[in-house]
């Protein structure tokens, strides 16, 4: 999934953008893609399309933007969505979500850790260190991936952010 990360490089940009006065426009990538943007200056939702030769891809961004994750996941119960981010393209989507949860950093990682394994998830890679905990697996046979992160704020809400990718078919 290149695009997906030339298109949420590109988002990102766009996201430092916001607080601009430009609200919409286009713009060529690094690699000859038209793209189209627009910034709600309210909601501060961010939304972006990319035409190739290989198709349309498209990102939209912001803390209202709703959360559609695969089946088998949700969001840790009574969690805040910071923002989301979903990227849909020819071969796939990827969906980013930043979230705060009244929970561990431990508590949080556990239940996406095993949404993940039920969901067929070869989970990869556990880490913990200073606070936060990660866990990041695949099924390869899906070309399906997953990134979970989350740090404990000395009292505060646990911050987390959640990535999944899946190819399209």
């Amino acid at each position: 999934m290149r695009m997906t990360a030339m298109i949420l490089a590109s988002g990102g940009a766009l996201l430092l953008t916001a607080c601009g006065s430009e609200t919409s426009g286009e713009f060529t990538t690094e690699d000859g893609k038209n793209a189209e943007y627009t910034i709600d200056k309210d909601s501060g939702e961010t939304s972006m399309t990319i035409k190739g030769e290989d198709g349309e891809a498209t990102l939209r961004s912001g803390a209202d933007v709703p959360v559609t994750l695969p089946d088998g996941f949700s969001l840790y119960p009574g969690s805040k969505v910071v923002t989301n981010t979903v990227v849909n393209q020819p071969d796939g989507q990827g969906t980013m979500i930043t979230f705060e949860a009244d929970a561990s950093a431990e508590d949080v990682v556990k239940h996406y850790r095993d949404q993940a394994k039920a969901a067929g998830f070869d989970i990869q890679l556990e880490m913990n260190t200073n606070g936060t905990r990660m866990i990041g697996g695949e099924i390869k046979d899906k070309g399906s991936s997953l990134s979970v992160t989350a740090t404990d704020n000395d009292g505060d809400k646990t911050t987390g952010q959640i990535i999944i990718g899946t190819k399209a078919g």
